[in-house]
């Protein structure tokens, strides 16, 4: 589903997870979970869970790999692509942002002009904690990191936040890859990470619902009036 939504002509997510399995390293990891994260549309899903499944079954380019420390460099990749939308929205400010996502670049990025305004309204109801949350929803967690900027958030608490966010969603994808690890051989891989991305990102689509529902029931629930004393 997500891999699906790449544009053929700037991604192959098929023959790059075949050359990320032939070249898997900590370092290939940290580099394009910074990509990710950033502006650049590519998936986290062709790159964590076939490290950690390297790393799980010792074979291949990353037999090296610890699972651990998959997770934590995918993390600080993840962090630091978050940066570079942190302080280019901080930097460039909102009106160029919503220039460039109505040009014909920001939409070959996948974003556009509907995808900043969602992300910035989120971000504004919500503060701090959305951009925790925002790291675990679909076409949300790379955008959220532009409202914070906009916004100048502090950027020890936008930190912290997106740390935490990020550690839990690579962890997902990482014990997806431990999982495949004990049931899936290599030539197999692919089509499977695909098969169960398939139900990640429904989970996210629910857990965006679930935000949704928790955001309208505060903003319409009635506040109980307080009696005035006599």
């Amino acid at each position: 589903m997500i891999l699906d939504l790449l544009p053929a002509a700037l991604f192959d997510a098929s023959q790059f997870f075949t050359w990320f399995t032939e070249n898997a390293s900590l370092w290939f990891v940290f580099v394009f979970m910074v990509v990710e994260s950033s502006f650049i549309p590519f998936p986290s899903e062709v790159v964590v869970p076939p490290a950690a499944y390297l790393a799980c079954t010792n074979t291949g380019a990353g037999s090296d790999m610890n699972i651990f420390m998959v997770v934590l460099m995918a993390t600080l990749g993840a962090l630091v692509g978050a940066f570079i939308n942190y302080f280019l929205a901080l930097w460039i400010g909102r009106p160029v942002v919503y220039r460039f996502a109505d040009s014909k670049l920001g939409h070959a990025c996948l974003i556009n002009r509907e995808k900043v305004v969602k992300a910035e309204e989120y971000f504004d109801r919500h503060g701090a904690v959305s951009t925790f949350v925002g790291r675990l929803i679909p076409a949300i967690r790379q955008l959220i990191s532009i409202p914070a900027g906009i916004s100048k958030m502090n950027i020890a608490t936008f930190s912290i936040f997106t740390f935490l966010g990020a550690l839990i969603w690579n962890g997902v994808l990482a014990g997806l890859g431990y999982w495949l690890s004990l049931h899936v051989s290599p030539d197999q891989l692919f089509d499977k990470v695909e098969e169960y991305n398939k139900y990640l990102t429904w989970a996210g689509y629910a857990l965006a619902l679930v935000c949704l529902g928790i955001i309208l029931y505060n903003a319409f629930r009635k506040t109980p009036e307080v009696s005035a004393e006599k």
